[in-house]
């Protein structure tokens, strides 16, 4: 299938590792001209060389999304070297998992910093030049734990929660000037940001974090949980031209975990 997105321009968040970096690549396979954004510059370097791998250019953009000032910069720093953006990927950002009886207000505002003020005001940054064109793609991700609260993910749940609002408020705002806003959902995903996460658990009961990883997934009817660039690859076709009746659509990827519509 012909994407139609050859030569676009999309700034991705979070673009040195897991997800994000994936999500870079992919596009890049697609001939997408990628500006990917992050804090760990060492990180951007391996991922500028894995786009350009993927025969495309690519573009490393060291920046904290999580101020106005980091938030005004990438997009700027994008526009500056390919002059336009057509597509954004929201990626960045995660919130640490606390215990809802003890967990600190801070705990919610950091998550909330990062993971919705940073996708919002990316989207506020953007949307004009995507608005100038009459085409443009928004792809938030944001984890299904969102919909799925529980005594220990809070931070975590409202952050996603928040996210998948402003993608259907977002939707609405500019779906009359040809943008698609949507939202990818993953559930569990074998990214190094789960591994650091497990790796003490793996340490305690004295197994291989390979395995630990593997069973976080037995339970799930896929039997195991998603692969980052599985993710990516549907955040590419979400920013593609033929995707053109997807509006504000939450796409859960969670292996069948969910057992409740919506």
């Amino acid at each position: 299938m012909d994407l139609g997105i050859r030569d676009k321009v999309a700034i991705v968040t979070g673009g040195s590792s897991g997800i994000g970096r994936e999500c870079a690549i992919d596009l890049a396979r697609e001939g997408v001209k990628v500006a990917f954004v992050g804090r760990d510059q060492p990180r951007l370097q391996e991922t500028l060389a894995m786009t350009r791998d993927a025969g495309t250019e690519g573009y490393a953009v060291t920046a904290d999304l999580s101020n106005e000032e980091g938030c005004a910069s990438a997009v700027e720093a994008c526009i500056s070297h390919y002059g336009t953006v057509d597509i954004l990927v929201n990626v960045a950002g995660a919130a640490q998992p606390a215990p809802v009886l003890t967990m600190p207000a801070g705990a919610v505002q950091t998550g909330l910093d990062l993971k919705f003020f940073g996708y919002m005001r990316m989207a506020q940054l953007v949307a004009p030049y995507m608005q100038a064109k009459g085409w443009g793609r928004i792809v938030n991700v944001a984890g299904a734990a969102g919909s799925s609260p529980t005594t220990e993910n809070m931070p975590t749940s409202l952050a996603n929660i928040t996210v998948m609002n402003l993608t259907h408020a977002l939707s609405d705002a500019l779906a009359g000037d040809g943008i698609l806003v949507n939202v990818v959902c993953p559930g569990g995903v074998d990214t190094p940001r789960t591994h650091a996460r497990y790796a003490a658990r793996a340490e305690r009961e004295g197994k291989p974090i390979e395995d630990v990883i593997a069973e976080l997934g037995k339970d799930l009817p896929a039997g195991r949980i998603a692969r980052a660039d599985e993710v990516a690859k549907m955040v590419t076709f979400l920013s593609s031209e033929p995707c053109s009746y997807v509006f504000a659509s939450a796409i859960y990827m969670d292996g069948g975990g969910r057992r409740a519509t919506p």
